[in-house]
């Protein structure tokens, strides 16, 4: 049989053996047989050489018709197959079946408890307002009390970019910048970052502050435990119980820490016959500091001398671990979906 009879030949063997394949896989070895590299289209064409010159080109034209017309075939095939799985596709589709409902996304749990604690202040006159997270040293020590050199920085832990420049480690400065811009009286609350060099269970180098601020006249600690109480009772439960304890902070004077009874244990320290691991066994948990506006922050912006004011600052994980139970604060920052799906 001479070339030109074998090259007829492989189209003729080409298409019985397509009658007989139904699957993709099957589809692809017949391809590379009859059409690879070192298929039998390329081993036929290997014996050109054999050729005289004169009959090389017409040899040359029927491979490259063969080549076309195998390849015509194979993917002719390939349809027919991919047409026929379709088919039985749709042949076992029920429209009348429930579709897959995408997952929802949802707002992340510190999202949700900001909202929550703003609200509860917003309800009581607070107005919430923001500031830059790159603050002057003036902003974030100076004018709260912290001259250089004060003891009262080390325990900041603070990130500095220039010597003058940083990362805010409280949202304090806005409680500066807001008394700079409006006289008194004021009220407002402050959500948002802060950035200290920690890192463990409890501590992150990044996290979320609420910081609040009342100034007017005959501002008293009475008027700063009322308002603690209403949004601890707001957040936490008309039952939960709430104590002052003596704090300083070199802005606040007096100053206190506040705690509230322990919401896994109920306030008795034990959990089931248990030490509470929450509390440790006290039945109570600390929750945020505060106190009485320090005159020197008050002579910072120049405010009146007749004027009191206090403040108060809590860290809102700290608040979303207690109200959730959750025992890692590096959970709020690793995009977990299963840990965020139990907030939809």
């Amino acid at each position: 049989m001479d070339i030109l009879e074998t090259l007829d030949e492989l189209v003729d063997e080409t298409r019985r053996r397509l009658s007989d394949i139904a699957e993709e896989q099957a589809l692809e070895a017949l391809r590379i047989d009859v059409l690879g590299r070192k298929g039998r289209l390329s081993a036929i064409m290997g014996r050109l050489a054999e050729l005289d010159p004169a009959e090389r080109p017409k040899v040359g034209e029927k491979a490259n018709a063969v080549k076309q017309a195998c390849t015509d075939l194979i993917e002719t095939r390939r349809k027919d197959i991919a047409a026929r799985k379709e088919e039985e596709g749709l042949a076992r589709f029920d429209p009348t079946l429930p579709g897959r409902a995408p997952w929802q996304g949802s707002l992340h749990p510190t999202t949700c408890v900001i909202d929550q604690l703003c609200g509860v202040f917003v309800s009581m006159g607070f107005k919430a307002v923001s500031g830059p997270e790159v603050e002057h040293d003036y902003y974030n020590f100076e004018a709260l009390n912290m001259p250089a050199a004060h003891p009262a920085r080390d325990m900041q832990d603070t990130l500095y970019i220039t010597p003058t420049t940083l990362l805010r480690t409280h949202t304090s400065p806005v409680q500066i910048r807001s008394m700079l811009a409006s006289p008194p009286p004021l009220a407002v609350i402050v959500p948002g970052k802060v950035y200290r060099r920690d890192s463990d269970l409890t501590h992150t180098p990044m996290f979320h502050q609420i910081e609040g601020l009342l100034v007017g006249e005959g501002v008293t600690m009475a008027h700063l435990r009322g308002t603690l109480t209403t949004f601890v009772q707001a957040v936490f439960g008309a039952d939960t119980r709430i104590r002052f304890r003596p704090s300083f902070f070199p802005f606040t004077e007096p100053s206190a820490e506040v705690d509230i009874s322990c919401k896994l244990c109920g306030g008795t320290g034990n959990c089931d016959g248990e030490p509470c691991r929450v509390c440790k066994t006290t039945g109570w948990v600390e929750i945020l500091g505060c106190g009485m506006v320090d005159p020197a922050v008050f002579e910072a912006v120049d405010y009146p001398a007749d004027v009191t004011g206090f403040a108060f600052g809590l860290g809102v994980e700290r608040v979303a671990m207690l109200k959730y139970a959750i025992n890692d604060l590096r959970m709020f920052f690793e995009n977990d979906k299963r840990f965020l799906e139990q907030f939809l």
